[in-house]
């Protein structure tokens, strides 16, 4: 089962998620330009090299949100379990100040002040 959050207690990690996301995605951008430049060239094995150094820079982000206790959605993309839904935040927002239901998904967020009450 999934950790729950309260809003305070995923606020509180939220400094942690940034640090880990923020050079993260700046290197997936760099290596991204690379990966146009390599194709423009028709560099085919340097084009395989990046996406697998992409790919596992990817992989590395997850797993070190995932062992913080949130669940990672999609790229750049962090909830936190709230109980009746997710505590939402995506690179680059400043704060945690989005939920969506369980089934709502991203395109259903909320800001918190307009979140349900259970």
């Amino acid at each position: 089962m999934n950790r729950r959050f309260t809003l305070e207690e995923a606020q509180e990690l939220m400094p942690r998620i940034k640090a880990l996301t923020e050079p993260a995605f700046e290197l997936a951008n760099s290596l991204n330009e690379e990966l146009h430049s390599a194709d423009a060239r028709r560099d085919g094995e340097r084009q395989e090299a990046l996406q697998q150094r992409i790919q596992t820079l990817v992989a590395t982000w997850a797993e070190a949100i995932h062992e913080l206790g949130p669940e990672v959605k999609g790229l750049w993309l962090v909830d936190f379990d709230a109980g009746d839904g997710y505590w939402c935040w995506a690179h680059p927002e400043e704060e945690l100040c989005h939920w969506h239901s369980y089934e709502g998904g991203f395109g259903a967020r909320v800001d918190l002040r307009q979140k349900p009450q259970p």
